[in-house]
């Protein structure tokens, strides 16, 4: 028989939600060891996160650099080598770094995982930051940046961050060309030397893992300490320093649009407010039925998208306000976010509304977390975070409970206009 393609299947709400937690270990050197065990395919994904990033380094550029010269050449194999030998196994190699944390992410076969993470311990264990291929790195991503630097968007986030937190701070200050003529060897090596080694990493391991990946990740990283052991640094919370200006403008007469940022600072991850917050902001400018698009892209036709959220920094998050239009839309857009704020603060959501958002949420939370290596991202967000393993069913419960006074209360709490910077990067009116 045909299906009935005319009727929509029914809507069920969220029975019971369940997440895989990791299979918690510490390695004979001390290093911790997360195994998850999911996922059906002969495939696995190994994090290794390394306890420092922009928030650590001395000079802008260093930590990044220091993460991305790891697979350009060790001890005992070149650039090169380590690229075909990665290729040769079906493997994939992804270096990156974030204010507090660098990663090493390997996704290999099963059956090559030991030799891929051979290759891995040894860009870990054995760099030497060759400066031929630095050079060229340096260069490319010189040239990255000089590009990106022409884009309004760019401009107008980077500002913002620098109105919040000041131009000394670790997350208002940006790196300039001339910084990339500071990057050496030395100055990498003297990064790697202080954070990478044994007692300041750990280990993720998702997808089909068996007792022979395990003992592969302890035979290469968990046996005997490597690199220079020394104890943890606490991270230091830097205040921020806060431009008393509300209104920045930064003109570019090439611009064909212009790019709007409006940010100020609110609660945390810790805070008992947060994860009910989330829902006010997501209803605010989080989702495509959210009020600013209903309002700004769908209804006045100012913008092709405009959106909101939280973004987390450690010890702080900071509400944004985001979109890029034609320059003369600025002002009225800036208006309606106003006058959003202003209805989500004196007037009651309807029940339909939330209920509408409530869904979306919970839908894109059981997404977030149905596959083996999305459940890596989950759990590494909760240590990276510093938060404990509850968040995701305290989540659930904020989504699931929140009311409409509720909403009406964090709006009146959190939605301070007077507390607001507008940047615009773009072209005078």
């Amino acid at each position: 028989m045909m299906p009935d393609r005319t009727t929509p299947p029914p809507v069920r709400p969220l029975g019971e939600f369940n997440i895989v937690r990791p299979d918690r270990r510490t390695m004979k050197n001390g290093m911790p060891l997360n195994v998850i065990y999911a996922g059906t395919e002969d495939v696995v994904r190994f994090d290794l996160l390394v306890g420092a990033g922009q928030c650590n380094q001395e000079q802008p550029l260093q930590a990044m650099f220091t993460n991305r010269m790891l697979r350009e050449g060790t001890a005992n194999l070149t650039s090169a080598q380590i690229a075909e030998r990665l290729d040769y196994y079906g493997a994939w190699l992804e270096l990156s770094s974030s204010v507090n944390c660098g990663f090493i992410t390997l996704y290999s076969l099963n059956k090559y995982f030991d030799r891929t993470l051979a290759v891995i311990a040894d860009m870990l264990k054995e760099p030497v930051f060759p400066e031929k291929e630095l050079s060229i790195v340096t260069d490319t991503n010189r040239q990255q940046f000089l590009v990106n630097s022409t884009r309004v968007e760019m401009i107008a986030r980077k500002r913002l961050n620098t109105a919040l937190f000041g131009p000394q701070h670790p997350f208002g200050r940006y790196a300039a060309v001339e910084d990339y003529d500071r990057i050496n060897s030395e100055v990498l090596r003297s990064f790697y030397r202080k954070y990478y080694h044994s007692g300041n990493c750990s280990v993720y391991v998702s997808g089909k893992v068996t007792p022979d990946i395990v003992r592969s990740i302890e035979k290469h990283l968990g046996n005997e300490p490597w690199g220079e052991v020394a104890p943890k640094e606490e991270m230091k919370i830097v205040p921020p320093d806060t431009t008393p200006e509300k209104h920045i403008f930064i003109e570019r007469e090439d611009a064909l649009q212009s790019s709007l940022k409006m940010g100020c600072f609110v609660m945390n991850r810790r805070h008992p407010d947060f994860l009910k917050t989330r829902v006010l902001v997501t209803l605010f400018g989080g989702y495509f039925g959210s009020r600013l698009m209903s309002n700004i892209r769908e209804e006045k036709g100012y913008t092709y998208g405009i959106g909101a959220g939280i973004i987390s920094y450690p010890g702080v998050g900071v509400l944004t306000i985001s979109t890029e239009a034609a320059n003369e839309y600025i002002a009225p857009i800036i208006t309606e976010v106003y006058k959003e704020m202003d209805r989500l603060c004196n007037d009651l959501v309807p029940k339909e509304e939330l209920e509408m958002v409530r869904n979306y949420m919970l839908g894109d939370l059981c997404r977030s977390y149905e596959g083996p290596f999305s459940l890596s991202d989950a759990w590494i967000y909760v240590e990276t975070a510093g938060l404990d393993e509850s968040f995701f069913i305290r989540s659930l419960d904020a989504i699931r409970g929140i009311t409409v006074e509720e909403i009406r209360m964090l709006a009146q709490k959190y939605f301070c206009k007077e507390n607001l910077i507008e940047v615009v990067a773009g072209k005078k009116v």
